[in-house]
């Protein structure tokens, strides 16, 4: 992988994660948006010099300038992403000018949402299988993972994404341990149902419930259907609703 891609923590780092008034700092992981999809496929797909004055807004900046790892992310995926993002921007707890959040990639290992990558640089950090036992995506994300776990003492470490599978939860516990946590309300539900449950949330003022996963029952029954966000929610969260 260019060496431009790569995020190393403690390369990046001149401060441990916790807050000056000692109280617990809270970092996000979030789970990474399926670029094998048809809206990827849509955006990432190649193209002639000659047809990019024809492309969206979006798949244009990707191929010139770049986009946010964030924002792609938040077209690839629709409202589970657009969800975990803005919970994470709204309820992370760490200094100024670190970041809160940090997106788990295919083979990049962590990225903060806010950086900007190319074309190229997607297909480089997002190419390979999201599987505990494939080295292109252990070697980075264990990597990283030490990393934070050594800087954030102090932390919560919060996952927001599957912890029913364990092409996360294996590789995060092994490393983490007893620092990961994710939310309670999460289980049983499905990720359109996390998705909405999170910009809720954020339009209250209000967290989710978060429980170590070492000793939390991941399985669980289906919670009753979310009811419908207020028109003052959607215009603050314009196409989440999908």
């Amino acid at each position: 992988m260019p060496s431009h891609v790569t995020f190393e923590l403690l390369a990046m780092l001149r401060t441990r994660l916790c807050q000056p008034d000692a109280r617990p700092g809270r970092v996000f992981l979030l789970s990474p948006a399926n670029v094998t999809g048809i809206r990827a496929g849509q955006i990432m797909s190649d193209c002639a010099p000659s047809e990019l004055p024809e492309l969206p807004e979006l798949q244009r900046r990707l191929r010139r300038e770049g986009v946010t790892l964030g924002e792609l992310f938040c077209f690839i995926s629709g409202l589970y992403f657009r969800g975990k993002l803005a919970y994470a921007r709204t309820f992370a707890r760490v200094p100024r000018n670190f970041p809160g959040a940090y997106v788990i990639t295919a083979c990049g290992g962590l990225i903060p949402p806010e950086t900007r990558v190319t074309l190229e640089q997607v297909r480089d950090i997002c190419c390979g299988e999201v599987d505990p036992a494939n080295a292109r995506y252990r070697v980075p994300l264990d990597r990283d993972l030490r990393s934070l776990s050594e800087l954030a003492t102090d932390c919560q470490i919060v996952l927001l994404g599957s912890i029913a599978t364990p092409k996360y939860i294996d590789p995060l516990l092994e490393i983490l341990g007893e620092q990961l946590f994710f939310p309670v309300e999460f289980v049983g539900r499905g990720d359109m149902s996390r998705g909405g449950l999170m910009l809720r949330c954020v339009d209250a003022g209000t967290q989710l419930t978060y429980v170590p996963v070492t000793t939390a029952t991941r399985h669980g029954r289906r919670p009753p259907k979310l009811t419908g966000r207020s028109s003052t929610a959607e215009k603050r969260h314009p196409g989440n609703s999908r």
